[in-house]
């Protein structure tokens, strides 16, 4: 995961955060423990972030933008999609040690919350007529199929859960 050099603390406070996850139960972390692992005050974590689950949403936000960032086209056909999933799905498994911890902590509701929030923004800027429904849908999807996918170990390739999910959509090509 690459940062801008003004995000380097952020940087550092994600990383602080998830090294002690995979070491203590989420509920028993503090703030000060997050601080200091990342080797600033609490004061510069409070600049940042206002609690605990801002550093994971900052983590997702990070990893969204440079996902966008590597999209070079726009889908109009099922072919499309489905490397736009295979990307998605690609950069899960990327991410698998730490969405395993936020699963094990209990707060996946924030990766559904954030996928929910960017699907109908997306959806809002790109596709204004669509069903205002539709981009919950989506977002459902990629939560659940994840999971489930988490859950079992990853244990398809991502090109075998890619074609699963985009199969299981009707496009009217």
């Amino acid at each position: 995961m690459e940062y801008a050099p003004e995000e380097y603390t952020r940087y550092y406070i994600v990383q602080a955060l998830f090294k002690l996850m995979n070491q203590y139960e989420y509920e028993k972390i503090s703030v000060t423990d997050i601080a200091e692992k990342a080797g600033v005050g609490r004061a510069t974590f409070y600049r940042y972030f206002k609690r605990k689950e801002d550093v994971i949403e900052f983590y997702f936000v990070h990893n969204t933008k440079e996902f966008l960032s590597e999209q070079r086209y726009y889908p109009r056909c099922k072919d499309d999609y489905l490397m736009i999933v295979r990307d998605v799905f690609g950069r899960f498994l990327k991410n698998k040690e730490y969405l395993s911890l936020i699963k094990k902590a209990h707060l996946e509701y924030l990766y559904l919350d954030f996928l929910n929030k960017n699907m109908t923004e997306m959806f809002r800027s790109e596709f204004p007529d669509e069903n205002a429904y539709k981009p919950y849908l989506f977002a459902g999807m990629i939560f659940n199929v994840s999971m489930a996918w988490l859950d079992g170990g990853c244990k398809e390739g991502v090109e075998e859960i890619s074609r699963i999910f985009i199969d299981s959509i009707n496009f009217n090509e």
